[in-house]
């Protein structure tokens, strides 16, 4: 039987207790773990791998491509399409020799382009956790026996003694036992740039990525050396821990996914229903069955709209193909959309709001707090000049040379700058305002920087003397200090001036900065050992450098456009509270209180405070203060805790965005409406999880995308109504066919001919409308507002259509008329004349079409008001459409297919003049609604 260091679940060896491994000594770490500093024996090895399990992540479910694309060809519209198709080849065996199965063959390949398109569109299979798998070493060095071996990372077990070092990544989570001068990168996990430094030392508790003591699988060792007992493996990891939460969040359907299904399910049960109910009027009235059967399959072809589907298709890749100009990489073609209706964007602070790099954004010199902007100095307000900045040379010449950051020229002939973030900013901040010191001075020693001192410092030679130059903490270096640099002149520091200098530091971390201090000494002769004792003492103060990982340029004014579009922005870090609420300060995310101070509290949340929270609690903090008062910040969060956040917005009826870049962030961009990842700096977890990912790691081109997603919305709503108009004047030939007994004014090929042929360009043409100036000053829609509403309906159907319908069939029958025929006299339909007289339905049908897709650029607004060259593919749809109705009437091929003839070209002008006065009717219509009613907010 185990001992009691481990937990056992239904008999099985499962974990061990280390909740508590951080507080211990390293020989009390090894006693718990069952380990020692020689490691464990092999066969201790293999009995805990097979009590344990390998150190590797659950695999999911292997996506399946076969079963992804047959969902394509399976959802409701497809289905549609197939009994569409279906009834057409019925209609041919009923009645050879009419093209029906012409037709059927078209809306098969319509239904194969579709689905093939858009599962190459959306193809990505759930890779998130292999991604996960690649982020771990392969293999790993142990200690094994007393003697260092290189095994498979799957190998590892708890009470392993890893042997870790710069540049790796840890394979397991494990407490260290022995450390020197480590750091490590956890961003993969929190999320937080800032590099960690890393002891063996006990600590007592604190937020568990955090404590110091403890390395984490997919974390980087940035820097040091040491060996680490092993706790957790596989899915006990917190790496596991994410993959777990990863795999069992599902993804529903989308919104404009579900009013799709909605809408097509309305018109499905229409068409249906009239097929039916047409088919036993016309055996009622006695038409026999075969026509009976022809005509209700006539209704249901006719109400089907066939271009509906690839037109939203094409529609939603060409947006996009610009939103991809604009920086953002849409994966899933219905995310589009959904980011028009986002009510609230949950945003990573680290790489989204900031630049996720450090940057000197001021220092203090000569009692003065001066700014750096764009290159120059600013102080109280005032720019300086280059020649003011020549006073604080000396202070410039520490930062230039303090440090072990390197200059590097890559092969493309740039000259970077490598080293720690810190030291880069450093470096990087002297060197763009032009004072960099050339040649550097030469480097005759250093005192390395260790967690102990807290500083730095550096000895170098320069103009027959010897100077040291320190740089750390302010608490470490201001003691050391005796004198201070005061406009050129070394002045004794009084403990006022030293109070005020802790005074300024303290205001500078109040405001989230990192602060250093700069200092310096000369030294009388070259010392044989360069010691502390010897250099860091008697110390002049040069000044204080604050740094900031800054937000980007953009950043303020896209918040400033999501408050104006009704749009939360709510941030969530792993970041700690002052850094996080500093820079919701900066970019205007929350009231500035130096500069507002009425704003009220704003409250700031970390992961430990969320634990206690009640549901009942967060909720009421999630809701929206109808007095304007921002958002709470999140800080120190946890990927479980950005879960319930994401998790309760919605349950809130909220549609939420996510933004990550980190494994971290993998479970909460599934579970989001719509996950945003990094395309820079984020890992490949976060890119294969999203939905959309920015490839310039910008907040701004969220916002930018948000505008593309209204404006799809909008544009699917008009194309919409353009395809369903041209449904009215293809029905009602059927409709007087079977009870007025009308020749049949259009044949079925020809209602394809609409659908598939002349609509489609001018449809997509629409669906490329660019956005309306005052998109972005409205509320994201309701999620409860349908695609075709009631109002559109009724324009659609007993406006537009019906005036298009008047205009074909007055077409229809004034050519008959001409022509000789007379009402009651039998016309065959293979009858010459007939042929012609369906093919100036078809070309009526167009030409209304033509003066429709003018119509449909808005419900509201004036094309005279639109312009007519605002979006150039409309005029071109409409060459396409002509000249592909000039093919169907003028071409054998033309004739064959869709049972067409030449008509004479007379016939033209009135079609054309019919189409104008079914424009000017509309815009008529517009005319009256808009003195009825205030103008509305959305075209």
């Amino acid at each position: 039987m185990r001992p009691a260091p481990f937990l056992s679940y239904e008999g099985r060896v499962t974990d061990f207790r280390y909740h508590d491994i951080h507080r211990l000594p390293a020989e009390e770490v090894m006693k718990r773990l069952e380990t020692g500093p020689g490691g464990l024996s092999f066969e201790e090895a293999a009995r805990r791998l097979a009590d344990f399990g390998p150190n590797v992540l659950t695999e999911p479910e292997r996506y399946s491509v076969p079963r992804g694309l047959a969902r394509h060809f399976t959802h409701f519209l497809a289905v549609l399409l197939w009994f569409a198709a279906g009834l057409s080849f019925a209609a041919d065996q009923l009645r050879p020799g009419e093209g029906m199965a012409t037709v059927g063959w078209a809306i098969l390949g319509v239904i194969a382009i579709n689905a093939v398109f858009a599962f190459l569109q959306e193809y990505k299979a759930e890779r998130a956790v292999h991604a996960l798998q690649r982020m771990l070493p392969d293999k790993a060095w142990v200690t094994r026996r007393g003697q260092s071996v290189e095994i498979k990372r799957s190998e590892i077990v708890p009470g392993d003694v890893l042997i870790v070092g710069e540049g790796e990544r840890v394979p397991a989570d494990a407490r260290l036992v022995e450390a020197s001068g480590m750091r490590v990168d956890n961003a993969a996990l929190t999320g937080e740039s800032k590099p960690k430094r890393r002891t063996a030392e006990p600590t007592e508790d604190g937020h568990w990525l955090d404590i110091p003591n403890l390395v984490f699988a997919g974390t980087t060792i940035l820097s040091g050396h040491g060996k680490a007992v092993v706790v957790a493996t596989g899915m006990r990891s917190e790496f596991g821990k994410i993959a777990h939460l990863a795999s069992k969040v599902e993804s529903g359907l989308s919104p404009l996914q579900k009013e799709i299904v909605k809408v097509t399910r309305v018109v499905a049960t229409i068409s249906l229903a009239m097929g039916t109910v047409f088919f036993a009027i016309g055996l009622w009235t006695g038409l026999g069955f075969w026509i009976s059967a022809i005509f209700g399959i006539g209704i249901i072809v006719a109400n089907v709209p066939e271009g509906l589907l690839p037109t939203v298709t094409l529609s939603l890749a060409m947006s996009s193909q610009r939103m991809a100009k604009r920086h953002a990489l849409i994966k899933h073609l219905a995310s589009i959309e959904t980011l028009g209706c986002a009510t609230v964007i949950c945003t990573d602070k680290t790489g989204t709001l900031t630049e996720n790099r450090m940057k000197v954004d001021r220092f203090y010199a000569d009692r003065l707090v001066i700014e750096s902007r764009e290159g120059c100095f600013f102080t109280a307000g005032r720019m300086m000049g280059n020649t003011d900045a020549g006073q604080w040379r000396l202070f410039f010449d520490a930062l230039l040379h303090c440090h072990n950051a390197k200059r590097v020229r890559r092969s493309d002939g740039r000259l970077v700058v490598t080293g720690d973030p810190t030291e880069v900013a450093l470096l990087e901040f002297a060197v763009e305002h032009g004072l960099a010191r050339e040649p550097q001075l030469r480097r005759m020693g250093e005192l390395a920087f260790d967690a102990d001192r807290k500083r730095m410092s550096t000895l170098h030679w320069s103009e027959g003397r010897l100077i040291a130059f320190t740089k750390g903490a302010p608490e470490s270096v201001l003691p050391l200090c005796t004198r201070a640099l005061f406009h050129g002149e070394s002045v004794t520091l009084t403990t006022d001036e030293r109070a005020r200098l802790m005074s300024q530091s303290r205001t500078f971390a109040d405001q989230a900065y990192r602060v250093l201090a700069v200092a310096m000494r000369e030294v009388a002769h070259q010392p044989e050992h360069i010691e502390v004792d010897t250099i860091e003492n008697d110390l002049t103060f040069l000044g204080l450098a604050a740094l900031m990982d800054p937000p980007h340029r953009e950043v303020p004014s896209a918040i400033a456009t999501c408050r104006r579009a009704g749009v939360r922005a709510i941030m969530i870090t792993g970041d700690h509270p002052l850094t996080a609420l500093a820079i919701a300060r900066k970019i205007g995310m929350i009231p500035d209180q130096t500069t507002q101070p009425q704003a009220g509290y704003v409250p700031v949340i970390e992961g430990s405070q969320l634990d206690r929270m009640s549901e009942e609690h967060l909720r009421q903090l999630l809701t929206p203060s109808r007095s304007g008062e921002p958002d709470a910040v999140f800080a120190r969060m946890s990927p479980r805790h950005k879960m319930r956040v994401v998790s309760t917005l919605k349950e809130m009826g909220e549609v939420v965005a996510v933004t990550g870049d980190g494994v971290n962030d993998a479970p909460a961009l599934k579970k989001a409406d719509i996950g945003i990842a990094m395309g820079i700096a984020g890992t490949d977890v976060a890119k294969e999880t999203a939905d959309m990912i920015l490839l310039d790691d910008n907040f701004a081109t969220i916002v930018n995308a948000i505008e593309e997603g209204r404006t799809v919305f909008e544009n699917i709503r008009k194309f919409a109504t353009y395809v369903l108009v041209s449904n009215v004047p293809e029905v009602i030939p059927y409709l007087g066919y079977g009870f007025l007994g009308m020749p049949l004014a259009l044949t079925i090929p020809q209602v394809l001919a609409v659908d598939l042929g002349t609509d489609m360009v001018p449809a997509i043409a629409l669906g490329a409308e660019p956005p309306h100036p005052g998109i972005m000053d409205v509320s994201p829609r309701p999620k409860t507002e349908r695609l075709l509403t009631t109002p559109l309906l009724l324009r659609t159907y007993f406006f537009l259509g019906l005036n298009s319908a008047l205009l074909a069939m007055g077409a229809f029958f004034g050519y008959l008329f001409v022509n000789g025929w007379t009402w009651g006299t039998p016309l065959s339909w293979s009858s010459p004349l007939y042929k012609e007289a369906t093919t100036v339905t078809l070309a009526g049908i167009v030409l209304a079409q033509v003066a429709n897709v003018f119509a449909c650029r808005s419900h509201r607004h004036s094309v005279f008001t639109l312009g007519w060259f605002t979006n150039p593919l409309i005029l071109w749809g409409i060459i396409a459409e002509i000249l592909l109705l000039a093919l169907i009437i003028y071409t054998p091929m033309g004739n064959d297919v869709f049972g067409t003839k030449p008509v004479p070209s007379w016939i033209f002008g009135p079609l054309a003049l019919g189409a104008l006065v079914l424009l000017l009717t509309e815009e008529a219509r517009k005319a009256v609604v808009s003195r009825l009613n205030q103008p509305a907010s959305r075209v």
